[in-house]
């Protein structure tokens, strides 16, 4: 059948072909050289909808219904606009109702062909999303409907990347391919995901670390921002396990002395083999009662427990915590005679700050400021990730560590974005903090108080967003869910995280449904402010010979540097003895 012939699969063109002139007009004058034809690519015609509830979609004939799956891009061919949608249901349907009640004898092949495709036949819904206007180069959201029967294609890769962008466009990364458009490849604007917070949802084993580590290598590839990565499992740095125990390589193989590895368990780092730059050591003289408030609802402090952390801080100021975890009777009878404080709610807040004791890095004194250590890397552009070794398992240990560091790194922030403001010195360059576990976090109850909270509502006003990864964003603050620009999400069963992943966005009673037939691994729904439109991905493998050339990655280090474990200094090395 020649390309662009008009007659459908029995040889002749469709009573609603032959009565609308004007889709002579529309027939794929935009198709392009080795694009599938258009009896392949069509899918059928549009017999009804609205905008608030997408368009119905008669599938022609010839559309094979199991061969069109929810999450599908198509595009609608109107008089003078192209609409771009995403399939978002797929049913059967019929002409005579009776024939559910009395089905035909399709045992007969002539009876059955007969019967398909007019008396029954199969029905899309499309969510309308973005329109192109004549003469206009980029996609606008879709605020009116193509007219009936406008006819109904199957996305290519160039009408694909006439909304999305191309990977050889600058900060576009290839982050996977639509559903069931193999071959097709999609790309995220890493600019506009670093600019605003973001975030990775999905239950248990659905694959969030390796799509986490994807949009981290799109970030480092066209160096948009420097990233912060608390690492509670040590699956960031140097190398991980992915299925069947194959090792592949993490940012610092990739990106070489781009990424710093910084750790607060050497011992861990050298069973491993890892090679570092610092181990990480904290001053308990440094802690302040603002670091903990992120432990009140995972430790069971009361606000009188609180109160108390303020007011002893008050009293024994940078001392404080050294000499309450160990205090006296003498120190009770201060705080309680002197200072109103109740004997049961000291000790019990005592009891519960207990673990710091067990940690070793935190210290009386410490020989190197971290933070500055850290800071400084980030600065020139130099991303770090944070390893937590064994204490990884420890998460009161992880929320500590995350916000005592995070909340040093953004106050300087602030001060040298306000300096920078005011003619003094340089802008701080774009920095992105991961935190897993995020809803421990951003709890309701404390997301106001921590510095995570107030990152998020700032919106990038001091070049600091956050990337959260979790599996419960329903424990998430409503008000900094709000904040989480671009939502990338796996497969959620708990209603509650359903809504809030798709709180607040148009259409979320038709992406609900995507969302709920997403598989168990490698799919993903992306929306927000990273892409024009939602967008349904298999997501791309990371670690194969493919993905590693595409970010022009460096080759393994060399066997002297593999057997060089520690970048430390000398103190380092006799600290550590």
């Amino acid at each position: 059948m020649a390309r662009g012939s008009r007659a459908n699969v029995f040889g002749r063109k469709s009573r609603a072909e032959r009565e609308i002139p004007w889709q002579d007009e529309a027939e794929p004058a935009w198709e392009k050289e080795g694009a599938p034809s258009f009896e392949v690519r069509r899918l059928g015609m549009v017999v009804g909808g609205s905008l608030s509830k997408g368009l119905t979609v008669k599938l022609d004939p010839g559309a094979v219904i199991e061969g069109v799956a929810v999450g599908r891009y198509v595009v609608v061919q109107g008089r003078r606009r192209r609409f771009f949608g995403i399939i978002t249901d797929v049913a059967l349907d019929s002409t005579n109702p009776m024939m559910e009640k009395s089905p035909p004898d399709v045992s007969d092949p002539f009876i059955a062909q007969v019967i398909s495709g007019t008396g029954a036949f199969g029905k899309i819904n499309v969510s309308v999303q973005l329109v192109l206007e004549e003469g206009a180069s980029e996609p606008k959201p879709a605020k009116t409907i193509p007219a009936h029967f406008a006819p109904v294609y199957n996305a290519t890769q160039e009408d694909v990347e006439m909304v999305f962008g191309s990977e050889k466009e600058p900060g576009k990364f290839y982050i996977g391919e639509p559903l069931d458009m193999e071959g097709i490849r999609m790309v995220v604007d890493m600019e506009r995901l670093a600019e605003r917070s973001s975030g990775v949802f999905g239950k248990s084993g659905t694959g969030k670390t390796f799509l986490t580590r994807l949009l981290l290598s799109g970030l480092l590839r066209d160096d948009v921002a420097t990233c912060l990565v608390f690492d509670m499992h040590n699956e960031y740095g140097w190398e991980a396990e992915a299925e069947g125990g194959r090792r592949i390589k993490g940012l610092r193989q990739l990106f070489g002395d781009r990424v710093a590895i910084f750790t607060l368990d050497p011992d861990s780092a050298n069973r491993r083999q890892i090679k570092y730059d610092s181990a990480v050591q904290i001053p308990l003289s440094a802690i302040e009662p603002d670091d903990l408030v992120t432990l009140q609802s995972l430790l069971g402090i009361s606000e009188a427990g609180i109160n108390a952390a303020y007011t002893i801080h008050n009293v024994w100021k940078k001392e404080w915590l050294e000499r309450f975890l160990r205090f006296d009777k003498a120190d009770v009878d201060l705080l309680v005679e002197e200072y109103n404080q109740h004997p049961g709610a000291l000790s019990a807040l005592q009891r519960k700050l207990s673990f710091l004791t067990r940690l070793p890095f935190f210290r009386p004194e410490v020989k190197e400021d971290s933070v500055r250590r850290m800071l400084e890397h980030l600065l020139n552009r130099r991303s770090v990730i944070l390893e937590f070794g064994r204490f990884g398992r420890s998460l009161e240990a992880y929320i500590v560590v995350a916000n005592y560091i995070t909340r040093r790194i953004h106050e300087e922030y602030v001060r040298r974005k306000e300096a920078a403001e005011g003619g003094f010195g340089e802008e701080p360059p774009q920095l992105v903090i991961v935190i897993e576990e995020a809803h421990k976090f951003l709890d309701p109850a404390i997301a106001r108080q921590t510095i995570f909270g107030v990152i998020a509502r700032e919106m990038r006003k001091y070049n600091v967003t956050l990337l959260v990864v979790d599996q419960r964003p329903s424990g998430i603050d409503d008000e900094v869910m709000s904040q989480i620009a671009t939502r990338i999400t796996c497969l959620l069963d708990n209603e509650a995280d359903i809504r809030a992943v798709l709180s607040g966005v148009s259409g979320a009673g038709a992406l609900r449904d995507i969302l709920a037939h997403l598989d168990t691994r490698q799919q993903a729904l992306i929306l927000g402010h990273a892409v024009p439109m939602p967008v349904v991905i298999k997501v791309r493998e990371y670690g194969t010979p493919e993905f590693y050339a595409s970010l022009n990655a460096r080759e393994r280090i060399s066997a002297e540097d593999a057997g060089a474990l520690l970048w430390g200094t000398e103190e380092d090395d006799e600290f550590f003895a």
